[in-house]
Parts: structure tokens; sequence; C-alpha cells
């Protein structure tokens, strides 16, 4: 497989490292340390095309693919990752279920203002008591007056509580099936709603920029043409969108996983001990050199998973491996990142403890570590007990 990136890809490429690096850099501690969003940042990727780079022209996207949207991702999270987290779940989450499932009046009224990155959509699914058993959804709507009427409530939704939030796409049991499972539909939720409510941001160990909140339904109406997909076929759905998010949380977890070995790399050069720089120390650069070792590794599993899914190909085992590795391999480097900086690893006006604390959630978001052993294992033909 040639991994060298072509003309359109490098160009992009480069185009967001130099905004990463000029722009999101220097401010990222500014909003590590309040929390505040950074719409000012989101504005100026939108100008840039950022949000609607996997979408056909018609839409006003880029006519770009998904690989493109993953480069763009690495390069942020290189940078921040709640910058990086904010796209990842604008397009994959709040936008792809759109497209991929919309009919075309819902495309054409929706994903226009989407792909501008003028307003934001969100993704719910997870429940406050479901964690990882995303089909024990307990969130429900009912069709009364021609109109879904939703209650219920969803947790660690990304981008829903924001001033440019205008769609919460959101799963709820509609029926039963005839085998006596429960029927999961989805519905697109325009915000502000009446009996909607987004609470407070959570109070986070990391991407303290990003948007996160509980969401909350009590009597929610949507007409019924609000339905998105087939009905019945919601949670079928949005598994497949999770699939392709796992390739893009892979491409963020390797900008933090090369922002450490980049960080390293220039402290090591200049912190000096016992007269000469700490690079000169073996320990330091091996450990530096297994840093830079993981993070290749981790870029070329989801260039993989991403060239299966453009062509067309079963993606399924190589985005849960391209995610569990490079989301494992990010703690793994913020860690080694922390101890190559000393107390300065704790000191959060070095990016290392910044990204220590961002990487974590990584190895949770978009399926935790345990379910992708389990999607691969799955995929193997084994049939491991959850």
């Amino acid at each position: 497989m040639d991994v060298t990136l072509g003309e359109e890809h490098e160009a992009l490429r480069r185009t967001v490292e130099e905004f990463a690096r000029e722009v999101v850099a220097p401010a990222a501690p500014g909003f590590d340390a309040t929390g505040n969003f950074p719409y000012e940042i989101v504005r100026q990727m939108a100008d840039m095309g950022l949000f609607g780079l996997p979408f056909p022209e018609c839409y006003g996207g880029m006519g770009g693919d998904y690989f493109a949207l993953c480069l763009a991702i690495e390069e942020l999270a290189r940078a921040d990752s709640s910058v990086a987290i904010t796209l990842e779940a604008g397009v994959g989450l709040g936008a792809m279920p759109l497209y991929r499932f919309g009919n075309e009046e819902q495309k054409s009224h929706w994903l226009p203002r989407l792909c501008s990155g003028t307003a934001l959509g969100a993704f719910g699914l997870t429940e406050p008591g479901g964690g990882s058993d995303a089909g024990g959804t307990r969130t429900r709507a009912e069709i009364v007056d021609g109109e879904w009427v939703i209650n219920g409530s969803k947790a660690f939704i990304t981008n829903a509580g924001t001033d440019i939030t205008e769609l919460v796409s959101v799963t709820a049991v509609t029926g039963q099936r005839a085998d006596g499972r429960k029927e999961i539909s989805a519905l697109l939720v325009p915000v502000p709603r009446a009996g909607f409510t987004a609470g407070p941001p959570y109070s986070k160990v990391g991407w303290h920029a990003s948007d996160t909140r509980e969401l909350a339904f009590e009597n929610c109406r949507v007409p019924a043409a609000n339905l998105l997909g087939e009905r019945g076929r919601g949670y079928a759905n949005f598994l497949s969108i999770l699939d392709e998010g796992r390739i893009a949380i892979a491409a963020l977890a390797v900008g933090l996983a090369q922002a450490c070995v980049d960080a390293s790399v220039a402290f090591a050069k200049e912190r000096r001990s016992m007269g000469r720089a700490i690079a000169s120390y073996q320990a330091i650069a091996f450990s530096i050199a297994d840093m830079e070792v993981r993070a290749h590794t981790a870029r070329l599993a989801y260039y993989a998973a991403a060239a299966r899914l453009l062509a067309g190909q079963p993606f399924k085992k190589e985005a849960a491996m391209a995610k569990l590795y490079a989301s494992e391999i990010a703690v793994t480097n913020a860690r080694a990142a922390t101890q190559v900086h000393g107390g300065y690893g704790v000191i959060n006006d070095y990016p290392v403890a910044r990204h220590w604390r961002d990487s974590k959630i990584l190895e949770i978001g978009e399926g935790t570590s345990e379910v992708q052993r389990i999607l691969i294992a799955r995929e193997l033909g084994l049939r491991p007990s959850v």
C-alpha cells in the first residue's frame, strides 16, 4: 500500500498544520484554563471549509473524502484535542448521520449550514444508565397527533449546548419488533426546541474546551417527517456511523501521540542535566524513539482503515484495530512525555500536561478499548462473552 499522500491531501494537511501551529496552539492553553468554547477558532475552521470536507458540493461541502477529514483532525490534535474533537463530532457525528441516512428534503434543509460550520449538529446515542450498552436505550418516542413526542435523556453528548448548535440526532425506542426486541429509531431534533434541555457542561479531566453535556427530553415534540432513515433502523445506522468515527478518533489519537513526540524532542534538546542536554542520555533518547514508533504505527493503522472505507471494502475490524491501538498508544505517549519532562510535565504551562489529561478519554469515547476488542474478536469468528 502506498502511504504517500496525494497532492490534494498533502496540500490540505499542510494548510491545517499551519493553522494549528499558528492559531490553535497559542490559544489552546487559555481555552484549557477557562473551559470556554473556542468560537473564534471554530469560525476560522468554518471559513477554511473544514466542516464540509467529506460532503458533496451540492450540499455546500468541499467535495473531499473521509480521509481528508481524518488528516485535518490529526493536525488539529497535534495542537489541541478539544478543537480536534469539536471538528470530529461536528462532522462525523453531527452531520454524517444526516448525510448517510437522511432523505433529500432533510439533507437539503440541514446540510448546507452544517457544512458551512455556522451551525453544529450533535449525536445523541449514549444514555446515563447505558454506557457501552447503547442497545439498552430507554429514551422513548411515540406518534401523537402527527408528531413524535420524545421523553428520556442522553449523556456525554458533544457539541449539544453551544450557541451555534442547531440539530441533535437522537435514538429512541419507538415500538417493539416482532421478535420482542426494542424497535429503535433515529429522530432529528431542531435546537432550540420546547421540551429539550441541554444541561450544564460537565467538569471534565480533559477536553476542557469541548462542549459536553447531558440532554433531557420532556414531551419534546418534533414533526413525524423528522424520522431519520428507516423506522427501526436507528440503532443499526448509528452503529455504522461509529465504525466510521473510530477511524477519525484514531486520527485524533495519532495527533496527540505525535504532539507528545514533538514536545519531548524540543524539551530534551533544551533541558540540561549534569552539564549536558538530556537528549544525549540513552534512556531519554530511547523513550522518545519508542514514542515515535508508536505514533507512526498508529498512523499507518488509521490510513489503512480509511483506505478500505474509501474503497467500499469492509472496514469494521480495521477501524476497531486503529482506534484501539491509537488510543492506547496516545495514553502511553502522554505518560512517557510527562516522564521526559519530569516535574515540568505536571505543570499546565507545558502542553504535555494537557495532552496527558486529554488522552484518557480516547480509550473510552466512541467505544471503549474493551468494546474494540470484542468487535475485533467477533470479526475473527470468535464469540467472547460479555
